[in-house]
């Protein structure tokens, strides 16, 4: 039992770094239930069995290096037709675009999952639907898309030019942008970044670039840039300068399909006698 207790914590090591950043020895050892001297045992003996663990000043955790590949993972059926259902749903429908990528993977996953497995997930998936918002076709930006994602991982700034609507920020201005998060919201892409000629934080539609290339400048994303902070309370994506309490009321015809919906982060519901609300 000794053994296998360790050669689970191990595997438990590798799952757990190989999914999170921020884990230090001391955040292993409470995952876990164990010591953080038993951990650095733990890390020692992983990378004496040739797993290229390491410690990672920059998130303050371990990681596994990117370019080591563990053997594939036992999926459960649940969790196989939940990737499925993501995937073939949503990646191959096309509804959010630039996921197709999503779809091959899971073809690689499905093809070593057990016969049985495969059975089930067949099955189930042809009886599952998911459908969102209606979005712009991804066809004629792809190349903005895939540049900004460049831009990201490599952290270089971008020259762009940027076909405005009724902005006052004129049509084609030449600038610099330095992408801070790719964003899809509700129904189109959207880069989040420092826009060179407004100095703010601009939120631009990727389907409006009419000019994106890679520089060979560096920037620096800022450690305290958060995209729910950048959102706040919008309704959707775009935040005003005044935060503005409001009330509707809604009559008992319709006032249980309101409830039943998360319109809005900070909505409460206050039900009345007469069953309105």
């Amino acid at each position: 039992m000794a053994d296998y207790t360790r050669i689970h914590r191990l595997l438990q090591i590798i799952t757990l770094v190989q999914s999170e950043r921020d884990l230090n020895a001391a955040a292993l050892a409470e995952r876990c239930g164990t010591t953080e001297r038993t951990i650095y045992r733990d890390l020692k003996q992983i990378e004496g069995a040739g797993i290229p663990i390491h410690f990672e000043a920059a998130t303050g955790g371990y990681r596994v290096r990117r370019d080591f590949h563990m053997p594939p993972v036992r999926l459960t059926g649940e969790e196989a037709l939940a990737l499925a259902a993501l995937c073939e749903q949503i990646g191959e429908a096309g509804q959010i675009p630039f996921l197709g990528p999503a779809l091959r993977a899971l073809h690689k996953i499905e093809s070593i999952l057990p016969v049985e497995v495969q059975g089930a997930v067949a099955d189930l998936a042809r009886t599952m639907s998911i459908r969102t918002g209606a979005t712009a076709p991804g066809e004629g930006y792809e190349d903005v898309y895939d540049r900004v994602r460049q831009s990201l991982a490599e952290r270089v700034v971008l020259a762009c030019k940027y076909e405005s609507v009724g902005d006052g920020d004129g049509d084609d201005e030449s600038f610099e942008f330095r992408p801070y998060s790719l964003f899809f919201g509700t129904r189109a892409w959207y880069a989040v970044g420092l826009h060179s000629g407004r100095d703010a934080v601009r939120t631009l539609k990727l389907n409006r670039f009419t000019k994106i290339t890679l520089t060979d400048r560096k920037y620096v994303i800022p450690d305290d840039f958060s995209m729910d902070e950048h959102l706040g309370n919008a309704w959707h994506m775009i935040r005003g300068d005044v935060e503005h309490e409001v009330a509707i009321r809604f009559d008992a015809e319709f006032a249980q399909n309101i409830a039943d919906t998360r319109w809005h982060r900070t909505q409460t519901i206050e039900w009345h006698p007469d069953n309105s609300c």
